[in-house]
């Protein structure tokens, strides 16, 4: 079986349809992925923010390679030098706490709920404030603070314990705010809800308030952290510090891994018996995460990240110039948007005619998530393919 038509029927007669694929990919290298009858894309999704480093890269495959033919799976009834060594990494990047190791980063967002929950039990607080469009998850409780009835539609009862304001909104949030609540969690920016950005203004009160009512401050980091922003953490661009933030996506890349990141006061909440992952931390996932901060690192894909960014964003601004239908980019770093008039599917539908490969974040936002370490030269193309597939749309004379 190697045509795309074969594999597309295969996968929907058998594996349930919680998605609607577009094209079938086969294999991948850095910013590159093909299918079985030989097309190639850019890859502008980078798997939604988890490819930072890209496909396949030899660090990250070598780690993995070597670890599973030494210790593929340990029990957390014992030690890991793997994990310890990452809990290291990501502390000393961050917190100076300790780490929870999961699978997912609704798995890390549930951790993250459920020791704010604990800390504040005997204080009789349990309530966090989140905001409208956040997005944290699928599983009840994340879906119960992703503030979106779009997510949530059909699940009722979902668990309760969740307030919402308006994201950007000081006011809201402290409206928000009572006797029961224990927390308040913020995305640095938010993915999903269609890549905005929280301003410096927000992300400052949002940590006063919590100081003054003793309250914990709780960052999603899971598609923004990484070194996405430009930042190891998105909150690093802001002057801030959560008391916790969670990671996931791209931490691993591609291998399945989420983490919880907790400071000093909150590291110890957790004991044997409250919670607990079974494959949470293995060997191979964290060699691998291990491998993707050497790359960051090596590579200098923070300084790139804004580099290129910014150098993607003045391109993108000039189909804001040129078409009155794309309105704006927004984002941080190599997490970009841009804001369309009409439908943000069809942009990406014909993005993908022309071979490329991005997503939508709601239903005027295109969405581009290139890997890090992008060439400049494939930047060049994928804008010129973007604005290929707006002229097909929008027409090719410029609107000024």
């Amino acid at each position: 079986m190697s045509k795309s038509t074969d594999i597309a029927a295969l996968f929907d007669q058998y594996v349930m349809h919680t998605y609607a694929p577009t094209a079938t990919l086969t294999s991948g290298s850095g910013c590159k992925v093909r299918d079985p009858d030989g097309k190639t894309y850019l890859d502008f999704t980078s798997g939604i923010a988890v490819h930072n480093v890209g496909h396949c890269h030899p660090k990250v495959v070598k780690a993995v390679q070597d670890q599973v033919a030494t210790l593929g799976h340990c029990s957390n009834l014992f030690y890991n030098v793997n994990q310890a060594l990452l809990g290291q990494r990501l502390s000393k990047l961050s917190l100076n706490g300790k780490c929870f190791f999961c699978n997912s980063g609704a798995e890390a967002n549930e951790a993250m709920i459920k020791l704010a929950r604990l800390w504040g039990h005997e204080k009789g607080k349990f309530e966090i404030v989140t905001m409208q469009n956040s997005f944290h998850g699928r599983t009840l409780a994340t879906m119960a603070a992703t503030a979106q009835a779009k997510i949530q539609k059909g699940y009722d009862p979902l668990p309760i314990g969740f307030a919402y304001a308006e994201f950007n909104n000081l006011e809201t949030v402290a409206a928000a705010v009572n006797e029961r609540t224990v927390a308040v969690m913020v995305e640095a920016v938010q993915g999903e809800g269609g890549v905005i950005p929280a301003t410096e203004a927000f992300m400052a009160g949002v940590r006063k308030l919590c100081d003054e009512k003793g309250l914990l401050m709780l960052c999603d980091e899971v598609q923004c952290g990484m070194g996405r922003t430009g930042k190891w953490f998105g909150w690093q661009n802001y002057a801030v510090k959560p008391d916790a933030f969670t990671l996931a996506k791209s931490l691993a890349d591609g291998i399945p891994m989420g983490a919880l990141v907790a400071s000093p006061a909150l590291s110890d909440v957790f004991t044997p018996g409250t919670h607990a992952s079974t494959f949470g931390g293995n060997p191979v996932s964290s060699a691998a995460a291990l491998a993707v901060l050497e790359v960051i690192e090596e590579e200098a894909l923070l300084k790139r990240a804004e580099e290129t960014g910014a150098l993607f964003a003045e391109g993108l601004n000039l189909f804001v110039e040129k078409h009155k239908q794309v309105l704006e980019i927004r984002g941080k770093g190599l997490m970009l948007g841009m804001v369309v008039e009409g439908s943000a599917k069809e942009v990406v539908d014909m993005c993908r005619d022309m071979g490329l490969l991005c997503c939508v974040a709601g239903e005027h936002v295109v969405r581009f998530l290139p890997p890090l370490n992008i060439k400049e030269t494939d930047l060049e193309e994928a804008l010129e393919m973007i604005g290929d597939a707006l002229d097909e749309l929008y027409g090719g004379e410029s609107e000024a």
